[in-house]
């Protein structure tokens, strides 16, 4: 009876450990390579979460003068904090640019490779980097 008790908490953890495995993606997943962009825009939410940092800009079109957010994502909160980032590095309303690859489904996402600050921001012109998931090929 032991044994067999044993081995469904044994069991239940594994499936448990693998949901979590199984959530979290690579960046070939997720965005191209192949596709390097740079926007500049004004910050409108910071999520500072596990398992990525994500935080959201409002960017104007040159051309056409329409305003669209964007979500960036950006490594885990222990990463950021290791390359100099803080919970209030980013600050509703100021502006920063984020050099980053899009996503693979066209939507208004990307994963932020460095992120700069603006002269109003806390250290000002200083870029970070964003601890991007993008590793070698992948």
């Amino acid at each position: 009876m032991k044994k067999s008790r044993l081995a469904g908490i044994v069991a239940g953890g594994l499936l448990l450990g693998s949901g979590a495995a199984w959530a979290h993606h690579s960046f070939s997943a997720e965005f191209d390579a192949e596709k390097p962009v740079t926007l500049t825009g004004i910050v409108t939410k910071v999520e500072w979460t596990n398992p990525h940092v994500w935080f959201y800009i409002n960017v104007k079109d040159e051309e056409s003068g329409d305003v669209a957010n964007w979500g960036a994502e950006m490594g885990p909160p222990h990463g950021l904090q290791r390359r100099g980032w803080r919970r209030d590095s980013l600050k509703i309303g100021e502006e920063v640019t984020v050099e980053g690859f899009l996503a693979r489904n066209g939507s208004n996402r990307l994963n932020a490779r460095a992120v700069t600050l603006t002269a109003t921001g806390g250290r000002p012109g200083e870029t970070l980097d964003a601890n991007s998931s993008r590793r070698g090929s992948d």
